[in-house]
């Protein structure tokens, strides 16, 4: 079962701060880390055919696919925590945005942006 992310979420500080890292982890930094660990999370699929890519998530690229995007959730918990940033509400939040901005009846089916439906 998986543990909770209120949990995770402490375990993350307590890790950071057994090893005094809060003096590294500025919002920027943060940031610029999260950003850097999605570039390497697109790494696992540059240059590779659809196919490719499912033959690489059944195989090896699996794990390594499930560590990059644990780093970029990583970073992401820290930043928000560290701006006061409710991150589920945060999410629940722009769902809600985004279900006006791209009503089903003019959405669907397109990738269009919301300011070009």
């Amino acid at each position: 079962m998986s543990e909770s992310l209120h949990t995770i979420i402490e375990r993350l500080l307590a890790f950071r701060r057994e090893r005094e890292w809060e003096q590294f982890h500025h919002p920027k930094d943060l940031a610029i880390s999260l950003v850097l660990e999605a570039a390497e999370l697109l790494e696992e699929f540059q240059w590779k055919t659809d196919e490719e890519v499912k033959k690489h998530l059944a195989g090896e690229g699996r794990e390594r696919v499930a560590e990059e995007i644990a780093d970029i959730a990583i970073y992401l918990l820290l930043i928000s925590h560290d701006l006061g940033i409710d991150l589920p509400a945060a999410i629940a939040g722009k769902i809600e945005k985004n279900e006006k901005r791209y009503p089903v009846e003019k959405a669907k089916g397109t990738a269009k942006k919301y300011d070009a439906l």
